[in-house]
C-alpha cells in the first residue's frame, strides 16, 4: 500500500519523510526483492547506500508510488518529486519541458499574447514568477533564459542530468527521491549537483556511490540484508563509525568463543574430577562398615551433587555458546577480493604507450611506462573514450564516437598484452559463464586453479556456471574484471574506462583491492576523485575541447 500524506515543511518537522513498515516485494517471476523492510528516511536530506541488488532503487521506486508493495506499507510526506538512474527524453523536449515548466510557460505566453481562456490560467495557477525562477535555476548551471527553449538533444549528457535535478528543485515537491544521479557526470557537473543539494528545499533522497554527494547529506540510510537502519551522520563520518563498531565487535566476538573454550576445558576437567571423586566414594562404602541404607544415602547425595555440578557446568557453556553467537551475529560477513596475480614483466621504465602532447607542440609526446598509474580526466563531451578507443583498437569505433583534433598516428600502443575494461559490460556474451570467459583469457591455466582465482573475486559455486546475463551488476563486473586480471600472461596495460560507473560502494572497495595487486602499467578514465585518490596515481593527465592533453596536478 502506497499512502502520501499531505504536505507538511520537511526542515521545520521531525515528521519522517518516507516511512516503510514490513514491506516485502515479490517480481510476477516469484522473485523476493525485499522482505520485511521497515524503517523511515528523515525530513532533512539522507544518502541511502547498499550493495548492489539490495534494493535501492527498488525502496525508491516503492516511495515514488511507481511500484506497489506485495504486503506492508509505504507512507509519504507529501508529494513526491523522482528521478530515475536513467532520464528518458522525449526528442522534442526543450529545456523548459526538462525543467518541468514547458505547460506553464507556454500557457503564460498565451496569456500574455491576450488569449485569457481559463484553461492558461489553472496551468499558471500560483506560478506567474516561473520564468524568472527557471532562468535563476539555469543561471546557476552556466545557462540562461534564453536556454529555455532549446531542444534538450543539444545539450550534453552532464547538462541534461543537472537540468534534471534542477527542474525537480524547482517543483519544490516535498519529497525528492535521486537514483545515481552523478553517473558520467564530470567533475564540473558533480560540483554543481552537490551546489543544488546543499539548499535542497524539502526532504530529499539520494542513492549514489558519489561520497563527496553523500557528505552533503544529513544522514546516512542503509539497506542491508533487507534491514533499513538510519544514522544521523553523512556517509564518511559514519562509515567510520561503523568501522569502529566493527572492529569492537569482532574483538568481542573473539573474546567471546575464547570464554566458550575456557568452559568446555573447565566442564572436561570438572568432569574428570567427578569421575575421581565417583571412584573414591565406590571405594570408601566397599571398605565402610555401614549399614545399607546408609551406604545407598551416601551414593545418592554424591549422584545428586554431581548433577547439580554437572548443571551448573553445563549451564556454563550453553550461556558461554550463546555469547559467543551474540557477539558473532553482530559482525558483517562482508567479503573482500584477495588476489595473487601473475607477474606482468613491467620493468620501471619500459615505455608502454604514447600519446600526442598538446596540439599547439607536434613534438610534445606523453609517454605512459610501467608500472605507472595514470589517470585521464576532463569534461564530459572532450573525447576520453574516443582517445582509449584509439589507443587500444587504432580506431575511435563505437556509434557516439567523434572526431579528435589530435593526429591519431602519434597514439601508439607499444605492448600486445593490454586489457580493456569499456564502461559498461556489454561487451561480455551473455550466453556464457564466467569460467568460459576468464577460461578464454588464460587457456593454459587448468579449470581448478580458475575457480580457486574466481574464488578470491568472490565468484564462488555454482555462480561461475551460470550465464552471465543472470548475474548481478557487481557480479557482471567482477567477471569483466576477472578476465584482465586473471589472462595469461598478465597484461602489461590496464585500461580502465569509468569503470566505478553502476558500482555499489562495496565493490568499488573491492576493485581497489584487486588493483592494489596488480604490478602493470594503469591508464583510467574516471570522474570519481575519491577512486583517484585511492588509486596511488604516479600521474594525471587532462584532454580538453580542443584536443591538447597536458599533465595536471591530481586533485586533493
Amino acid at each position: 500500500m502506497f499512502t502520501p500524506s499531505s504536505p507538511s515543511p520537511a526542515r521545520t518537522s521531525a515528521r519522517p519523510s518516507v516511512t516503510f513498515a514490513d514491506v516485502t516485494l515479490v517480481r510476477d517471476d516469484g522473485t523476493v526483492t525485499l522482505t520485511d523492510v521497515t524503517g523511515s528516511f528523515g525530513p532533512g536530506r539522507t544518502g541511502l547506500v547498499g550493495a548492489n541488488g539490495s534494493g535501492k532503487s527498488t525502496l525508491l521506486r516503492l516511495a515514488a508510488g511507481l511500484l506497489t508493495p506485495t504486503s506492508g506499507s509505504v507512507v509519504v510526506a507529501g508529494d513526491v518529486a523522482y528521478l530515475p538512474q536513467h532520464v528518458t527524453l522525449d526528442a522534442a523536449a526543450t529545456v523548459a519541458d526538462l525543467l518541468g515548466v514547458g505547460a506553464t510557460l507556454a500557457a503564460l505566453r498565451a496569456i500574455e499574447s491576450g488569449d485569457v481562456a481559463e484553461r492558461h490560467f489553472e496551468v499558471v495557477g500560483d506560478d506567474w514568477d516561473v520564468e524568472a525562477r527557471a532562468a535563476d535555476a539555469l543561471h546557476s548551471l552556466g545557462l540562461g533564459a534564453d536556454d529555455l527553449g532549446r531542444p534538450v538533444a543539444t545539450l550534453s549528457g552532464g547538462e541534461t542530468m543537472l537540468v534534471a535535478v534542477a527542474g525537480l528543485r524547482l517543483r519544490r515537491a516535498a519529497v525528492t527521491l535521486l537514483d545515481e544521479p552523478t553517473n558520467n557526470l564530470d567533475r564540473a557537473a558533480r560540483a554543481a549537483l552537490r551546489e543544488l543539494v546543499r539548499t535542497w528545499p524539502g526532504a530529499l533522497v539520494v542513492v549514489s556511490h558519489d561520497t563527496a554527494l553523500l557528505d552533503e547529506m544529513d544522514e546516512t540510510a542503509e539497506l542491508y540484508a533487507s534491514r533499513l537502519s538510519v544514522h544521523g551522520l553523512p556517509y564518511t563520518s559514519w562509515r567510520a563509525q561503523l568501522e569502529t563498531e566493527q572492529h569492537a565487535a569482532a574483538q568481542a566476538a573473539r573474546t567471546a568463543e575464547q570464554q566458550v573454550k575456557v568452559e568446555r576445558r573447565q566442564r572436561i576437567e570438572a568432569e574428570t574430577k567427578l569421575a575421581r571423586r565417583a571412584r573414591q566414594g565406590r571405594t570408601m562404602a566397599l571398605n565402610a562398615k555401614a549399614a545399607p541404607i546408609v551406604l545407598n544415602a551416601w551414593a545418592s547425595k554424591a549422584e545428586a551433587t554431581a548433577g547439580r555440578h554437572r548443571r551448573a557446568m553445563d549451564d556454563k557453556v550453553a550461556s558461554a555458546r550463546a555469547a559467543a553467537q551474540a557477539a558473532a551475529a553482530r559482525v558483517r560477513d562482508d567479503e573482500s577480493v584477495h588476489l595473487e596475480l601473475g607477474d606482468p614483466d613491467v620493468p620501471r621504465g619500459r615505455r608502454i604507450a604514447e600519446l600526442p602532447g598538446s596540439s599547439g607542440d607536434a613534438a610534445s609526446t606523453i609517454v605512459v611506462q610501467g608500472p605507472e598509474r595514470v589517470a585521464l580526466v576532463g569534461a564530459n563531451g572532450v573525447g576520453k573514450t574516443t582517445l582509449l578507443e584509439l589507443l587500444v583498437h587504432g580506431t575511435p569505433g563505437g556509434d557516439d564516437a567523434r572526431e579528435l583534433p589530435i593526429d591519431a598516428s602519434r597514439v601508439r600502443l607499444l605492448t600486445d598484452r593490454v586489457g580493456y575494461l569499456p564502461q559498461r559490460s556489454w561487451h561480455l556474451d551473455d550466453d556464457a559463464s564466467a569460467l568460459e570467459l576468464v577460461g578464454a583469457a588464460a587457456p593454459s591455466v587448468p579449470t581448478r586453479d580458475l575457480r580457486n582465482r574466481l574464488a578470491r573475486l568472490l565468484l564462488r559455486g555454482d555462480t561461475v556456471h551460470r550465464p552471465v546475463r543472470t548475474l548481478s551488476g557487481g557480479e557482471r563486473f567482477r567477471v569483466a574484471l576477472a578476465r584482465l586480471l586473471l589472462a595469461d600472461p598478465p597484461p602489461q596495460l590496464l585500461v580502465l574506462d569509468e569503470p566505478t560507473n553502476d558500482l555499489d560502494l562495496t565493490t568499488v572497495d573491492q576493485l581497489v583491492a584487486a588493483l592494489a595487486a596488480y604490478r602493470g602499467a594503469l591508464l583510467v578514465v574516471s570522474h570519481d576523485d575519491a577512486f583517484l585518490a585511492r588509486l596511488a596515481l604516479d600521474r594525471m593527465l587532462e584532454l580538453d575541447r580542443t584536443g591538447d592533453l597536458r599533465e595536471v596536478e591530481p586533485s586533493p
